[in-house]
């Protein structure tokens, strides 16, 4: 919906209100104007519920005025004398338009002095349950988000297994674009396994003021812009487009923002012609054929230089391994029964998957190690367009900016125009894996729209290795619980400390009890 679409729909949504509650406002003392006045009717019903002005904020908060329109519904009734439980579910099912019966058909009294306390255990546990859900979707939504790092394409520095706090306030906290779904889940309601949202009505992209901007070779969550499958590591031969704030998340580093030129030279990626300089804790890894005198065994090569990734016997005494770091590749080459260590490098114009990278066109014979040089498109910026770059900005200019897309022989339309050059109306950010040879990234589906980004994060609160042997605490990487993400040097646990101040504060407590007991 278009923001002037939206505009009618809230002026409509006032008249429902008045005209189903103007009475009840007159019953209350108020005037029958301020039944009809957007906003301040809102403040003017939270005052004759007995509730908090700001109330009126959440009823404006996607997802979570899901949560408090039925509640509002059910304090006006009850403001009413209407409390049986009959009276509280046709106000639920009828969506409110039960109001509307009391109001004009039911001679009610209002309740100036009522209890706002449940008047059962049922309704005091649903109470409870109902503003912990609102109080846990705004965090969820606008503070921090908790996330577990599914695949090894950022090994090193995030294991799988890692469980992180995304922080939605550095970058700014993109509000809900998905109007009606159900709180605090993703694209799927877990156990019935079924679709938590509808697709439509859908609210404009809208993202809060941040403390920071992405910068280069940050580690970022983002929603990925390529996502048509139905559940996230279910395979199934359904594809569905989801809204963008629906779309699976991922988590990568950024090695290119807006205005820069890429290129990945032999797997290295270069920036502005320069190769990048990746921070400490970045491990980059590649793919290795190894030859040996002896067996490499799984348990030896992971307990020795920490190889979680696939890796087998192509032939007698040669091993391939997808996933080393130059560290460990060199350590390996100091052992007695490795005769050689070579990484792999697919070589530019000479692959069978040159088509199978971005933008998946004939005229950029690319792969994984030889790619670009690509421009990271910037907001406003403009950039010439012809039949040759066309494959490079298709996307954006379709799926991503919205506008229609047509070639007449060597002329390009855009909207039904002739053109031959496009602006960029957002930016767009290059994101890639540290594991090279072992992540689905930007070099096969190409890059990231600012509208896609989720978050950054900030904090590893648990991790567990399912790769280790003996039972649950020796799974637990106790060395890696209350890390931050971020930073330089090897991370630090801040685990004790957290400790320390929860028993400082049980006793604490335990002293105030005795000291208000005596």
């Amino acid at each position: 919906m278009t923001m002037m679409q939206w505009f009618i729909f809230f002026l409509v949504i006032q008249v429902i209100h008045f005209l189903g509650t103007w009475k009840l406002y007159v019953k209350a003392g108020r005037k029958p104007w301020e039944a009809i006045v957007p906003v301040y009717n809102a403040v003017i019903l939270m005052k004759i519920i007995n509730r908090p002005w700001w109330w009126t904020i959440l009823l404006f908060i996607p997802i979570i005025n899901l949560i408090m329109f039925p509640v509002v519904w059910v304090e006006t009734i009850r403001s009413f004398g209407r409390n049986s439980t009959t009276d509280t579910w046709l106000a639920i099912l009828t969506l409110g338009f039960y109001i509307y019966y009391i109001n004009y058909a039911v001679d009610v009294n209002y309740i100036e002095d009522r209890s706002l306390k449940p008047r059962t255990a049922t309704g005091e546990w649903v109470s409870s349950i109902l503003f912990a859900v609102v109080a846990a979707t705004l965090v969820h939504t606008y503070f921090m988000q908790p996330y577990v790092i599914p695949t090894s394409s950022l090994e090193k520095t995030l294991l799988v297994g890692d469980f992180l706090f995304v922080s939605k306030f550095h970058y700014g906290a993109r509000t809900p674009m998905t109007t009606v779904a159900f709180p605090m889940v993703h694209d799927t309601i877990p156990v019935i396994k079924t679709k938590s949202y509808l697709k439509k009505p859908q609210l404009p992209y809208f993202r809060l003021p941040g403390l920071q901007k992405i910068k280069r070779n940050d580690i970022v969550v983002f929603s990925w812009p390529a996502d048509t499958v139905e559940q996230f590591f279910v395979k199934t031969n359904k594809r569905i487009r989801k809204p963008i704030d629906k779309k699976s998340n991922y988590v990568k580093r950024c090695v290119g923002v807006p205005g820069d030129s890429l290129s990945i030279v032999d797997g290295y990626v270069h920036i502005n012609g320069q190769r990048t300089v990746l921070p400490d804790r970045a491990k980059p890894q590649f793919s290795y054929t190894v030859e040996s005198k002896g067996q490499l065994t799984p348990r030896y090569m992971y307990e020795r230089y920490g190889v979680t990734g696939p890796f087998g016997q192509v032939q007698p005494g040669v091993f391939y391994f997808q996933s080393l770091t130059e560290e460990a590749a060199s350590q390996l080459e100091d052992n007695p029964n490795v005769v050689s260590v070579k990484r792999n490098i697919e070589p530019l114009g000479n692959s069978k998957l040159a088509t199978s990278v971005y933008p998946q066109s004939k005229g950029f014979p690319w792969n994984q190690d030889q790619f670009g040089p690509i421009y990271i498109p910037e907001e406003g910026k403009t950039v010439e367009l012809n039949l040759e770059v066309l494959p490079l900005y298709k996307k954006i200019i379709v799926e991503y900016e919205g506008h229609t897309l047509d070639v007449k022989g060597n002329q390009i339309l855009v909207d039904g125009q002739p053109t031959s050059t496009y602006t960029f109306q957002q930016d767009y950010y290059w994101m890639m894996g540290d594991n090279r040879h072992a992540s689905e990234d930007s070099r096969y589906w190409g890059y990231v729209p600012a509208d896609h980004i989720v978050g950054k994060p900030v904090f590893i609160w648990f991790s567990y290795d399912t790769n280790a042997s003996g039972p649950f605490w020796n799974k637990v990487r106790w060395e890696r619980v209350f890390t931050t993400v971020g930073g330089e040097g090897k991370p630090k646990s801040y685990l004790i400390y957290f400790l320390i101040i929860v028993a400082l504060w049980y006793g604490y407590s335990k002293f105030r009890k005795r000291k208000k007991s005596a």
